[in-house]
């Protein structure tokens, strides 16, 4: 019968250990009134706690730290640091001592070691010690994969590791809506909710616009010349609370003359968020680049650059138009027809030539009108023909204006 040998146990010890901030140490108090049967007995003994606050006994909180008693979660966006220690347990010096830290994700395997040399000996009861920081990109299970390859001093070589698994969790919920403007301003709303079961520190949350566009955020009010942020002085975001945040993007001029600006699918930015939690653990996370479709404005745009919010009853006011020929190829003959509805009226000539637009270019063209009724009114009535196509372009409601009685009197 053949007997297997034993197995041969290794002369080196591997440790692997995730270094973590450590929490405060929270209490749980007891105590009575005076006039109840153990008198002061329990009070004393919380002012006697050495964990507990001095004049403050009866709250959790303690002024003792307390060091991590499990591996924890670990969040997308965090630092994640371990400890690895080998440790020569064997009275024999060891040599050519390799140790080899990769994570390996669903990915991608990555090298974390700080040094790939050797260390060309290990005596009995000493060690070899190194610190790995990987910031967490990807969720999902990773496996931190730590192998160890040595000489024994009958020179044979032996080699041995460990796998040590763990999940990366979501630490936020991200939500984008977008806003068209009348204009070719969009605005993005941005909700972000902390899906983690501990309170999360805002430290920033910026969005990086693309090169078309400058951002304004929404987010702050101006106070007696201070600028104050409108979810106050605290910015903590409970667990499962949820925060909105607003800006404003308006496309650089070099490219707002431009049609392609206006048509199909364009690139807006991408989100920076950076919090910290427990004490003072820094989380960073970037989203992918912020994509919307634009609306369709077809062949061609009209825009208002400029009007009035209020106007006087049957009193002529000035308004601005911008119209855009949206074709790359094509140059546009174009007829302006003015039409006049119930309430609003336009003054001039109707069905004059605005001459030839060229492609992705643009006029300005300042129009009169008047209203014979009050209330809020819509603009409509504006048709343009091109000449070539015989094709007119519809433009109603374009936008509202208030219209007051001449008796009140309206601020300019």
């Amino acid at each position: 019968m053949e007997v297997n040998p034993p197995k041969q146990e290794h002369l080196l010890a591997l440790k692997v250990m995730r270094l973590t901030k450590p929490t405060l140490f929270t209490n749980i108090p007891v105590t009575c009134e005076e006039k109840d049967l153990p008198g002061d007995l329990f009070n004393q003994l919380m002012r006697d706690d050495p964990s507990t606050v001095n004049g403050a006994e009866i709250l959790m909180l303690g002024e003792m730290l307390t060091l991590p008693q499990n591996f924890g979660n670990i969040f997308l966006g965090e630092t994640f640091s371990s400890y690895i220690s080998v440790h020569n347990d064997s009275n024999q010096v060891v040599k050519d001592i390799l140790v080899k830290a990769d994570l390996q994700t669903s990915s991608q395997r990555l090298n974390l070691s700080a040094s790939n040399a050797a260390v060309a000996e290990l005596k009995p009861d000493c060690c070899i010690d190194d610190v790995i920081h990987h910031e967490v990109k990807e969720i999902g299970t990773h496996i931190l994969v730590c192998a160890v390859s040595y000489t024994t001093q009958g020179g044979e070589k032996m080699y041995f590791r460990k796998f040590f698994k763990f999940q990366v969790l979501k630490p936020l919920d991200v939500k984008t809506k977008f806003y068209n403007a009348e204009t070719d301003e969009v605005f993005l709303e941005a909700q972000i909710q902390n899906i983690t079961t501990s309170p999360m520190f805002m430290e920033k949350v910026s969005l990086e616009p693309s090169i078309m566009y400058n951002v304004t955020e929404l987010n702050s009010v101006s106070q007696a010349g201070e600028c104050l942020s409108t979810f106050g002085s605290r910015a903590y975001l409970q667990p499962m609370d949820t925060r909105q945040y607003l800006y404003c993007l308006k496309p650089k001029k070099e490219f707002a003359e431009k049609a392609g600006i206006i048509k199909g699918v364009t690139v807006i930015g991408k989100l920076d968020i950076v919090w910290k939690t427990n004490l003072g653990e820094r989380g960073r996370l970037q989203t992918s680049q912020l994509q919307r479709m634009a609306p369709g404005y077809g062949d061609v745009r009209l825009s208002l650059e400029a009007i009035p919010d209020t106007v006087n009853l049957e009193e002529p006011f000035h308004i601005t138009c911008k119209i855009t020929n949206c074709s790359s190829e094509r140059t546009m003959d174009l007829v302006l027809e003015m039409c006049n509805t119930n309430s609003i009226h336009w003054c001039g000539i109707s069905g004059r030539q605005l001459g030839k637009l060229h492609p992705s270019s643009s006029l300005c063209l300042a129009l009169t009108l008047l209203s014979s009724v009050q209330g809020l009114q819509s603009v409509s009535g504006l048709r343009l023909t091109d000449t070539f196509l015989k094709r007119t372009y519809e433009y109603d409601d374009i936008a509202q204006v208030c219209v007051v009685s001449s008796a009140i009197k309206v601020e300019s």
